[in-house]
């Protein structure tokens, strides 16, 4: 669950073994006991022909409608309270992260694209990473030129006003 999936879905370590448990009991999942040396056993689990089945069904049904939490927006629309000097701090903050987000995905689309060129074959596994990145990308892209505008419209009330932002 870690690169590139955290990028856009977060899920924490207590709740994998259990759902890993439930797939394997449902027989879309196999595990096998690992013996390690020099650190505790693992099970690594392998996909069934039920399970890739299932996933193959799934993946091409209409996602459930989960409503977005994203407290930058719940705190915009009570930003008109904020000092404009604060307000602008915040979204620069905002702004700078997601513009070293963009920059990081950017940097693995050069990369997949020396590997693959411009346009990654849709029957190959890396293509879902591919997808995901192209839409990783330009929401990174709109939500600091969103930062930006928001910055702006501080910076233009501010001068209006005759003061320093």
């Amino acid at each position: 669950m870690k690169n590139p999936i955290s990028f856009f879905w977060h899920a924490h370590q207590s709740q994998l073994y259990p759902e890993l448990a439930r797939l394997e009991a449902q027989g879309y999942v196999t595990g096998r006991v690992m013996e390690q040396h020099t650190r505790p056993d693992k099970k690594v689990y392998t996909i069934s022909q039920a399970g890739r089945a299932a996933l193959q069904h799934w993946v091409t049904q209409p996602p459930a409608s989960t409503p977005e939490r994203n407290e930058l927006l719940l705190k915009t629309y009570a930003i008109w309270l904020a000092d404009p000097g604060q307000a602008i701090k915040l979204f620069r903050v905002e702004e700078d992260r997601h513009r070293t987000r963009l920059a990081q995905y950017e940097q693995i689309l050069t990369q997949v694209e020396q590997k693959y060129g411009p346009q990654v074959p849709l029957d190959l596994p890396y293509f879902g990473d591919y997808a995901a990145l192209q839409k990783g990308i330009g929401y990174e892209r709109e939500y600091a030129s969103w930062c930006r505008w928001m910055i702006e419209q501080f910076e233009a009330n501010s001068h209006q006003k005759g003061e320093e932002p």
